[in-house]
């Protein structure tokens, strides 16, 4: 618990912590079209699954060709609903 003049705050105090077990990330989709990551972004988030897009920013290295792939990640425990989801919809990544 947090205490006045204390410098250290657990961060099991915190309201809504979640433990660091439940924070490992599948690979969901890896495409080179962003258009892909933000509509499978949004489907998710609408159905209560956090996603985290990986390598949005490695345009400014390739000089904006888009020849490297972003990649979206979900929680290992979320990945299964996710890949339903996106089957619903109709977005598969490049093989």
């Amino acid at each position: 618990m947090f205490r006045p003049g204390s410098c250290f705050r657990s961060t099991l105090d915190i309201p809504g912590f979640v433990p660091f077990k439940s924070w490992i990330m599948k690979e969901l989709l890896r495409t080179t079209d962003p258009t892909k990551i933000a509509l499978a972004t949004l489907l998710l988030e609408g159905e209560g699954i956090p996603a985290f897009p990986m390598d949005v920013h490695m345009s400014v290295l390739e000089g904006s060709l888009g020849i490297l792939p972003r990649r979206l990640m979900v929680r290992d425990e979320d990945l299964f609903m996710a890949r339903a989801i996106l089957a619903e919809n109709g977005i598969a990544g490049e093989e």
